[in-house]
């Protein structure tokens, strides 16, 4: 798949192409932001997608290269979820439940995807893993992940990781 690749050159930013849905064809609100290591070097960009009307949060799209400390919970929950959970100001505890791979065809390329399901039942959350060794998690609220959503996953420019 084209979009699995490691970027050459090196940009201000992330060493990886992060993957999302392109903010211009979301009808909300849009912010990115980079979990970077003591050392500087980036650890995960965080993608969020708000809901027009300032309804709050509907998608976490998570993008953490190998070594990253955010791939690894103790209870198993991603990063990711918690993120979602916290930024929709549910402070009830959630588990994991299972987690089970399946596959998802783009094109003439299979994916694999691992279905994440939590205690919160409204909170729906798939993973897979990139050739670069670059992990995406995505975790939706309310709304269940369709195989359809994966074909809308490219590359964000790297200007939109450059500071200043």
């Amino acid at each position: 798949m084209s979009f699995l690749r490691r970027r050459s050159g090196s940009p201000a930013g992330p060493d990886f192409d992060v993957l999302a849905m392109d903010p211009g064809d979301w009808p909300g609100h849009f912010g990115a932001m980079m979990m970077t290591g003591p050392d500087g070097s980036c650890q995960g960009i965080f993608l969020r997608y708000d809901l027009l009307g300032g309804r709050g949060p509907a998608m976490f799209i998570g993008n953490l290269p190998e070594g990253s400390p955010a791939r690894e919970s103790e209870d198993g929950v991603p990063f990711e979820v918690r993120q979602l959970l916290s930024a929709l100001e549910n402070e009830e505890p959630v588990e994991l439940v299972s987690a089970e791979d399946f596959p998802v065809l783009l094109g003439d390329d299979l994916l694999i995807v691992k279905k994440v399901k939590v205690s919160e039942e409204r909170l729906f959350c798939s993973q897979f893993g990139r050739s670069d060794g670059v992990q995406v998690t995505i975790a939706s609220w309310d709304r269940p992940i369709s195989d359809d959503l994966y074909q809308l996953l490219k590359p964000l420019p790297a200007e939109m990781f450059k500071q200043g």
